[in-house]
């Protein structure tokens, strides 16, 4: 798969939830080589604290098409969200930045590696792509 190109997807739906006025941060969900859902951080312009880029996708993508997908996102998921990103059987995460590369320092020593094995989880990852982009865009709404 083209890792560059749909995080530069993810890059995109970062910048549409910062020009909204929420926290930069996109994701989007792929499967057989198309995408099947956009997200966008929208936790300001919704009132919703669950509203996440990566919840956001899942749920703009539906759950029959999400079992086997890959989700791009532009800053490592949340517990949350890596809760979500499990239960929705999607089988591989790529992602861009790092929490603690961004200064984000509300999850502790959190990393979604030590999630995935807490969780006993099958969830492939394939981290660093467009990293330093990923992580500028995060920085905007730090």
């Amino acid at each position: 798969m083209d890792h560059d190109n749909f995080i530069g997807h993810a890059l995109d739906e970062a910048q549409t939830s910062f020009d909204a006025g929420n926290i930069a941060v996109g994701s989007v969900i792929v499967h057989d080589g198309g995408i099947i859902g956009r997200g966008q951080n929208r936790v300001e312009s919704e009132k919703d604290v669950t509203a996440h880029a990566e919840v956001d996708a899942i749920r703009n993508a539906g759950p029959a098409a999400l079992v086997g997908a890959t989700l791009y996102t532009v800053c490592e998921p949340c517990p949350m969200c890596l809760g979500a990103i499990n239960e929705a059987g999607i089988t591989c995460l790529v992602l861009g930045g790092r929490h603690s590369k961004v200064g984000i320092t509300r999850f502790g020593d959190y990393c979604v590696e030590r999630m995935v094995e807490l969780t006993n989880s099958d969830l492939k990852l394939v981290t660093g792509i467009r990293e330093n982009e990923c992580e500028e865009m995060r920085r905007r709404s730090s």
